[in-house]
């Protein structure tokens, strides 16, 4: 057990002395508690700046987070109000070719109307052409009945 003891520190015997005055001195009571007062204060408010510290970056964080939630979300709204947009032209577009064909459908149909109304406008002008002629006919019939005796 010797070579434990060899191996640890010497102690002066001045520092022996400056321990024994200290436990001995009449000040003792009174400094011993206050450096213990004192020192308790320091680690209490240590403890309370540790705390403090922790919570402002833990604020700072949050608000750090939110910060990126924010341009995520802005980041966000602007890609779909891209894509919202797109797809509305797009629609339009659509729409508008939708349109065109209905468009060129009812010329089509149009055209037809107005042929067959326009041969119903000559069938009508014949037709009347016809009864007039019919009317002539009957008229000069009745007149060659009235002068025979």
């Amino acid at each position: 057990m010797d070579f434990f003891s060899s191996d640890l520190p010497s102690t002066s015997l001045k520092d022996s002395q400056m321990t024994e005055d200290l436990n001995h001195s009449p000040s003792r009571g009174k400094s011993s508690s206050n450096s213990m007062t004192d020192t308790g204060e320091q680690h209490t408010s240590s403890s309370i700046d540790d705390i403090n510290r922790s919570a402002q970056e833990l604020v700072i964080k949050i608000n750090d987070s939110r910060t990126s939630d924010q341009k995520v979300f802005n980041s966000f709204q602007e890609k779909l109000l891209k894509k919202v947009t797109e797809m509305c032209q797009q629609m339009q577009e659509h729409m508008y070719n939708v349109y065109e064909e209905n468009s060129n459908v009812m010329q089509v149909y149009l055209q037809e109307l107005s042929d067959v109304l326009e041969r119903c406008s000559q069938l009508n002008s014949e037709l009347f052409n016809a009864s007039q002629a019919l009317e002539s006919l009957r008229g000069g019939l009745a007149m060659n009945h009235a002068s025979e005796p």
